[in-house]
């Protein structure tokens, strides 16, 4: 599989391979580790020092992982440029709150989404993305059993008790 993977970004280079959560495929060598995953292993970086062989190959992998110092040290050595991205800070995460909620039905006060900000220290942007579509069913929830026979003007806009 990995060898057709890389076989196929080479023939339709340029390529990029993104491989998110690198690290569960990718993690460091150990005694109890199954034989299918070290030969997973084995041939990622067979295939990835293959990829570069080339002066005119333009193949990109790009690996993400919340948890570089699990990798493989084989593997970190290929993975030569490291981007480290931080949590979004309470400013970044109030406008991801906004961007999320552009279009929904809501009554948020500049003074709620920095509530909302402050609440959600160090979640990251896919938890915030998470917290808004749980918040986003409070005023569903609140229908109750009438779900099935009420306009979409009848349900509430969202507000900042959904997000508590």
């Amino acid at each position: 599989m990995v060898r057709a993977l890389f076989a196929v970004a080479r023939v339709k280079q340029p390529s990029v391979i993104f491989i998110d959560e690198i690290d569960s495929i990718l993690t460091q060598r150990s005694d109890t580790e199954h034989e299918s995953s070290r030969r997973l292993k084995t041939e990622f970086l067979i295939q990835f020092d293959g990829c570069g062989s080339k002066s005119d190959d333009k193949i990109l992998v790009i690996g993400v992982t919340n948890r570089p110092q699990e990798l493989d040290e084989a593997a970190r050595r290929r993975l030569v440029k490291r981007i480290y991205i931080p949590l979004p800070d309470c400013h970044g995460r109030k406008q991801l709150v906004q961007n999320l909620l552009g279009r929904q039905n809501n009554d948020l006060t500049e003074e709620d989404y920095v509530k909302i900000a402050e609440i959600s220290e160090g979640y990251s942007g896919a938890d915030m993305a998470s917290l808004c579509q749980e918040a986003s069913y409070g005023p569903i929830r609140d229908v109750g059993v009438d779900i099935q026979s009420i306009c979409a003007e009848e349900v509430r806009p969202m507000a900042l008790r959904d997000f508590q």
